[in-house]
């Protein structure tokens, strides 16, 4: 186990380092000046230079991200252009809402998707089945941004049942969680229902069909163990995926999150921001996965760590 996690932490850092480069890099090819952003249209070149000069976007693209690694070793990622606030304060005061959204997401997609994938399974080849793998492909096909804006109507306009946006309270995490949730439910509930034809169709099913187990200790005890598997590894992406890529919900429903910084800070062409937030994003990811593989030898003990 140690030899593993540290091989896995060593991977980590070389992901790392190649996501800060490529992003960097990405960056300082941008067009847009983010100098400008900050001295205004109306400012002279002289000033423009002179900030540029303090804020180092003066130097060599090796000097600047020389710069940037050093500081990130040492924990600083920086100060926002704008804000003239340390970039780990500014995420840190939006992450534990971020957190709390993602949570709430994985929670409502585990709960439609498998629910709609074990249903769809066990009834292979009807009706419902056919039902829930078209509403499966809708939810995977529907734009975010629709669907939020469709619950918020239905649910807060209409019915008064949650509030429009904002945070703080669980009723004002509902509808954003669900949102993200049906995306992924649509992906969990076709991926467990392929999986759990292929488990029941396996011979240790036959086997405790066959020594006269009851239909739910053969369903919950031997066969969704097995079928759960693919779905614990997409759940170590989704953290990742969740903490980064839910800008359009957190805009349409006002909440406060990381995914609302950074989309300000692309508007703005606030570097640093977007440098600290693409890195955490991918900690995450890196962390969801490392937890999804650890997990996966407790549910089957034939998985080794390697």
């Amino acid at each position: 186990m140690l030899a593993y996690l540290t091989r896995r932490l060593m991977q980590a850092v070389l992901i790392l380092l190649g996501v800060s480069f490529i992003t960097f890099a990405l960056l300082y090819l941008l067009p847009a000046d983010p100098v400008r952003q900050i001295a205004g249209r109306s400012a002279t070149p002289q000033t423009v230079a002179n900030i540029r000069h303090q804020l180092g976007l003066d130097q060599p693209f090796v000097v600047q991200y020389w710069r940037y690694l050093t500081g990130l070793v040492q924990g600083d990622f920086g100060r926002s252009y704008l804000q003239r606030t340390d970039v780990a304060t500014l995420i840190a005061a939006r992450l534990p809402a971020s957190l709390l959204l993602m949570v709430g997401a994985i929670f409502c997609e585990l709960l439609l998707g498998l629910t709609m994938g074990l249903v769809a399974a066990l009834k292979r080849g009807t009706a419902l089945d056919q039902a829930l793998m078209v509403g499966s492909f809708v939810g995977v096909s529907a734009p975010q941004f629709v669907v939020g804006l469709l619950l918020l109507y239905v649910f807060a306009v209409r019915l008064s049942w949650f509030p429009i946006g904002g945070y703080g309270t669980f009723a004002h995490l509902v509808l954003p969680s669900v949102t993200l949730g049906i995306l992924g439910a649509g992906w969990y509930s076709r991926m467990m229902r392929s999986s759990m034809v292929d488990v029941l169709r396996q011979d240790f099913i036959r086997t405790a069909r066959a020594k006269g187990l009851a239909r739910a200790t053969i369903l919950f005890r031997h066969a969704l163990p097995n079928a759960i598997l693919p779905v614990i590894a997409m759940i170590g992406i989704d953290i990742g995926l969740f903490m980064s890529g839910i800008v359009v919900v957190e805009s349409v429903f006002g909440w406060p999150g990381i995914g609302q910084l950074a989309w300000q800070a692309i508007q703005r062409v606030d570097i640093p921001i977007i440098m600290g937030v693409t890195l955490v994003s991918a900690c995450a990811i890196v962390l969801g996965n490392l937890i999804a593989d650890l997990v996966s030898p407790f549910i089957d003990p034939r998985i080794k760590l390697q």
